[in-house]
């Protein structure tokens, strides 16, 4: 090879190194969002404002359409989207509030790590509420100790069965039974109403939103007994938290299960997905959150908007899973998956 020759490979070479990546396209594309529970919830409420109310802020206005994959409280479809879901992209999904807590008590079950998600932002925060049937006769956090009660949930790795879980092995509670595979907390909260079982533990927002009626002044068929998360919920200010009535040796359990709430209800995208896709969509995300059209289509279906960035998920995940104490996990293991 000459010199004129070696200068134009080279000259070739530096040209590919140099060159950009090819932009990401969303013109005529399609966008999916994967959730892992039904439709009813509000994971799927969710996604659903999400995917009428965000297209308008992605360059090329693409389709976006909800698939639903339940099983496990979200574990299945969050190792899905860890392991087999497309990473060109194209595809998104709701990261269930539990996904760092899941990781650090599951090992065996779950199959991610939930800091190498890429998270473009979350549309709600919120504390979890257990609910209970008035005719249970169950009307305080004594009267739990007191009394029997059959809770449902959607599965091992959801909210709703890990904070009932964790209540029964702190307070003591051992005439609470857990129930686990609703799909979803419509079904589950269906079966409440159907006095099929006697309470349910879910945020706020899904009480609020699928039976509203039932804390109406003067018409209260149920009763939020207990609530956790960092600070009580703005709705509920006389509803007692649960860190106040645990030992000692609990509240840090507590304060580690309490970080659910910041996750709350936004999207992700899979580990490797490109870069310009993230900050295209974490970009489209806030500004869809921002818009009045999406404050008031929320509200029309009975959701809140408290808005978290992508980056203060990415940074929260980040340091819950470098900070996760092997004594308070090894604690918290124990009082919510106790060995029979």
């Amino acid at each position: 090879m000459n010199r004129f020759m070696k200068l134009g490979a080279a000259t070739l070479l530096a040209g590919l190194v140099a060159a950009p990546a090819a932009a990401i396209d969303y013109d005529g594309r399609q966008i999916t969002i994967v959730i892992g529970y039904g439709f009813g919830g509000t994971y799927g409420q969710y996604a659903r404002a999400f995917a009428e109310n965000m297209r308008k802020y992605i360059p090329g206005n693409p389709n976006i359409i909800v698939q639903s994959m339940p099983g496990a409280g979200g574990i299945k479809m969050t190792n899905y989207s860890y392991n087999v879901m497309p990473r060109d992209g194209y595809w998104a999904f709701i990261p269930p509030d539990t996904t760092v807590v899941s990781q650090l008590l599951r090992p065996t079950k779950v199959k991610y790590k939930a800091n190498e998600f890429s998270y473009l932002g979350a549309s709600n925060q919120t504390n979890t509420i257990l609910v209970v049937r008035n005719d249970s006769g169950i009307k305080t956090v004594d009267d739990l100790r007191n009394k029997p009660l059959v809770t449902g949930n959607t599965g091992p790795g959801s909210t709703s069965y890990l904070i009932p879980a964790m209540i029964k092995g702190m307070l003591g509670l051992d005439k609470m039974k857990i129930i686990s595979g609703y799909k979803g907390s419509r079904n589950t909260i269906l079966a409440v109403e159907q006095n099929e079982i006697g309470g349910a533990a879910f945020n706020w927002l899904a009480w609020a939103s699928i039976v509203p009626h039932w804390f109406e002044k003067g018409k209260e068929t149920a009763t939020p007994i207990l609530q956790t998360g960092v600070w009580k919920d703005p709705d509920l200010p006389n509803v007692p938290m649960l860190s106040p009535l645990v030992k000692a040796e609990h509240k840090p359990v507590v304060a580690f299960m309490a970080t659910l709430g910041i996750i709350g209800r936004g999207l992700a995208l899979p580990p490797g997905a490109p870069k310009e896709a993230t900050t295209v969509l974490r970009k489209a995300f806030t500004a869809m959150v921002k818009d009045p059209a999406y404050i008031a289509d929320a509200k029309k279906r009975n959701l809140r908007v408290l808005y978290t960035s992508g980056e203060d998920i990415q940074n929260f995940v980040t340091k819950a899973m470098e900070d996760a104490n092997p004594e308070v996990v090894a604690a918290a293991q124990k009082l919510i998956f106790p060995k029979k």
